[in-house]
């Protein structure tokens, strides 16, 4: 165990705990409000807005004050991708230059989106299609 962790007592992670469900609530509920008044949007769209959402967020450095405030309940949702992508970007810009525009993309997502691809091939592989 690194010597920067320490143990978080039970009243301090009860109250991590409800801050992340608040957020990640709210987060979806504005998601649910946007699909509600705008009834031609689709998922796909919903998915996208909120990347980019969380990416522009994240440029302006909003986002990373929300996730270290709410932990998983700002990172676990689609808008905490976006939020990683602009993060990558923005390290290996700073190593880099402009070639970090680049290669930064999948800094911190390479991986996830290595595993999705893997597993939904394996999941088509298995599962039987109806119809």
């Amino acid at each position: 165990m690194p010597s920067s962790w320490k143990p978080i007592e039970r009243e301090e992670a009860s109250v991590i705990y409800f801050w992340a469900f608040v957020v990640g609530g709210l987060i979806c509920a504005a998601a649910e409000l946007v699909m509600i008044r705008f009834p031609r949007l689709t998922p796909g769209h919903l998915l996208v807005g909120l990347t980019v959402t969380g990416a522009v967020l994240n440029g302006f450095g909003w986002y990373d004050a929300l996730i270290k405030f709410a932990g998983a309940g700002a990172l676990i949702p689609v808008s905490g991708f976006g939020a990683s992508i602009t993060r990558g970007v923005l390290q290996e810009t700073q190593k880099l230059g402009w070639e970090g525009l680049f290669t930064g993309t999948l800094e911190f997502v390479g991986l996830g989106i290595a595993a999705g691809v893997l597993f939904a091939t394996l999941a088509a592989l298995v599962a039987v299609p109806r119809g």
